[in-house]
């Protein structure tokens, strides 16, 4: 499939699927013509890197993640201690987050 259609798919902006291939996410194939060819692993692809970033995990880490899944390591010992790190600042967001939806809950029965 071509950028656009993979864009349409994934609801990402094709000037963002060109630079996740300029940071070394994607690996599209090239028709003769020049056009990038991307695959239906190419979904998954983006879905993971949309995932990981929503989950607050930047490009690089991404990028590392992505080469142990490609290399089939994943998680890789290094990732693993960033997987846990990121783990730990979300559980603080959600315990954050209860604690906010409570006082304003209390608030409203007041």
């Amino acid at each position: 499939m071509q950028i656009g259609k993979l864009a349409a798919v994934t609801g990402v902006s094709i000037r963002m699927l060109r630079y996740y291939e300029n940071a070394g996410l994607l690996h599209p194939t090239r028709t003769e013509a020049g056009y990038r060819r991307f695959t239906g692993e190419d979904i998954e692809v983006v879905k993971r890197i949309l995932l990981l970033n929503r989950a607050g995990f930047t490009l690089s880490a991404v990028r590392g993640l992505l080469t142990c899944v490609r290399a089939g390591t994943a998680p890789c010992d290094a990732l693993k201690i960033k997987i846990r790190e990121q783990l730990s600042l979300i559980e603080h967001q959600v315990e954050a987050l209860n604690e906010s939806r409570n006082l304003l809950n209390q608030l409203l029965t007041d």
